[in-house]
């Protein structure tokens, strides 16, 4: 314990102080974020600051691989470098959507040949089911999807790297309860993205100095989004705690799109109908709704580790309380002033 503690610090501090070398960087190079119509900052902030979070999680994976699954460790690290790279363009340059999700098919593509998909999903209070050949489509939709979810997420100082923390956390504490952390991937590359993100919030919290950007936005979905097909089981547990870790992003972006989709707007144009921008525009500060949402980690975080250890007490309040909680939210949302 007292060797994760150490290393944790030491990610922790090598990731702050990357992000202030970038910082100093990207501001010389004018790589500033300006406000649009989506945005709910109000003056140019630089932004690439997640590229300290890739390069910490990317040389600790390097670092952690052994011999055993060579492969499917080797796959990440490309796929997320890819993922990362591209990112990183779109901050600086800018990419067409085509280009981005064709891209990221691809990535998804490699993915599940090189670490297989989700052949089944535990419903808490119901058991498994059987996905079959359709496990596939769900994978590549998981990835796509989490990878741009977490992109879209990551609007509001402090959001995406505090839920980040909690849900690095929360991969760290279920793989070091199974007993075998010491040659988990999962569980250095969780250590890595939690440690990394600490680290970027020390620029990013509430006023940001600096934001994340595509690069580590994309990069930290793809994580999130294979963690569970990188962890030991391909059953349904996998995908439930994969889920339940990143719930309220999930439910956020994923409502956000379905809601905007059957009112015929044009899904990928700038908006601000995200419940954290509602909560924003309704006069909670960024720091109170990102820790809201860093909360809402936490706990699932805990629901995911008691159910994991076979406690089904857990279960209503997966299946049952966090919609509850979410709806409660959302109607909470509605009736603030200056929200439509």
């Amino acid at each position: 314990m007292n060797q994760i503690i150490i290393i944790f610090i030491l990610l922790t501090i090598l990731s702050c102080v990357l992000v202030y070398l970038i910082r100093c960087w990207v501001v010389k190079g004018q790589l500033l974020d300006h406000p649009n119509d989506r945005s709910m900052h109000s003056a140019p902030i630089p932004r690439g600051g997640g590229l300290a979070i890739v390069v910490i999680v990317l040389g600790t994976a390097l670092v952690s691989a052994n011999e055993t699954d060579v492969s499917r460790r080797l796959i990440y690290i490309v796929c997320g470098s890819v993922v990362a790279w591209m990112g990183w363009w779109d901050d600086v340059k800018s990419l067409s959507p085509k280009i981005r999700f064709a891209v990221q098919g691809i990535i998804a593509v490699v993915s599940i040949i090189g670490m297989g998909y989700f052949k089944a999903v535990t419903i808490p209070m119901f058991g498994e089911l059987q996905l079959g050949v359709f496990g596939i489509v769900i994978t590549f939709l998981w990835i796509v999807g989490l990878t741009n979810a977490y992109n879209f997420m990551d609007g509001i100082d402090g959001i995406a790297g505090g839920v980040a923390l909690a849900a690095g956390l929360g991969w760290m504490s279920l793989t070091y309860a199974s007993g075998h952390w010491g040659n988990s991937f999962v569980f250095w590359i969780a250590l890595s993205i939690a440690a990394g993100s600490l680290g970027f919030l020390g620029h990013n919290w509430s006023p940001a100095k600096i934001f994340m950007g595509d690069v580590a936005s994309t990069f930290l979905g793809y994580s999130f989004a294979v963690l569970p097909l990188l962890s030991a089981e391909k059953g349904g547990d996998a995908l439930m705690l994969g889920t339940l870790l990143l719930w309220s992003f999930i439910m956020d972006a994923g409502l956000t799109f379905l809601h905007r989709l059957f009112k015929g707007e044009k899904i990928f144009s700038a908006h601000r109908s995200h419940l954290f921008q509602r909560l924003v525009i309704g006069g909670y500060k960024h720091s109170t709704v990102s820790s809201l949402y860093i909360l809402l980690t936490l706990f699932a975080g805990f629901l995911s580790y008691v159910w994991a250890r076979g406690h089904q007490i857990a279960a209503p309040f997966i299946f049952l309380g966090l919609p509850l909680i979410w709806i409660f939210l959302s109607r909470h949302a509605s009736k603030l002033k200056n929200v439509d």
